[in-house]
């Protein structure tokens, strides 16, 4: 895990954007720290927000059109895949990214991809921001979020 080349974060004014945390069900201790570190970044940035949870990450991508159908200015997309022993991972990988990468190009509006497709638990600790993890992913989808949220405006007038 290399944080050689890692963005600067933190000191955003988030106020008056809308953001919709969604974050799948598996692999709750991940999760929830995922979870922790996207209300962390959008709270101190003052951003409107709130959590939505779906089963899985499959379903991340149905639940962000919605958000952004409902008026979201951007969406926090958390969720854990953990390699298995058959191709699913790869599919589910695939589908995740792919159908969330859709729904940000069709709204015009920025998903912070804090999926993490790792190779067994262990990995997903040390990137979850709990106690003893090495990165905090939630929070790093939040605050590429809250930018980009910004930068669309700007460009936008």
């Amino acid at each position: 895990m290399s944080r050689e080349g890692a963005p600067t974060s933190g000191g955003i004014d988030g106020a008056g954007l809308d953001v919709v945390v969604i974050a799948g069900t598996w692999h709750d201790v991940i999760s929830d720290g995922l979870i922790a570190g996207a209300e962390r970044v959008l709270d101190a940035a003052g951003a409107n927000h709130r959590l939505v949870r779906v089963p899985g990450s499959f379903e991340l991508a149905i639940a962000a059109q919605a958000a952004f159908a409902g008026g979201a200015d951007a969406v926090v997309a958390l969720g854990v895949i953990i390699r298995g022993g058959t191709p699913h991972f790869e599919y589910v990988s695939a589908a995740t990214t792919d159908g969330l990468t859709r729904v940000a190009l069709d709204a015009g509006k920025p998903v912070g991809f804090g999926v993490l497709t790792l190779d067994d638990e262990q990995q997903g600790l040390a990137r979850a921001g709990l106690p003893g993890s090495l990165e905090d992913k939630g929070a790093e989808a939040a605050d590429a979020a809250l930018r980009t949220a910004l930068v669309l405006r700007d460009l936008r007038g």
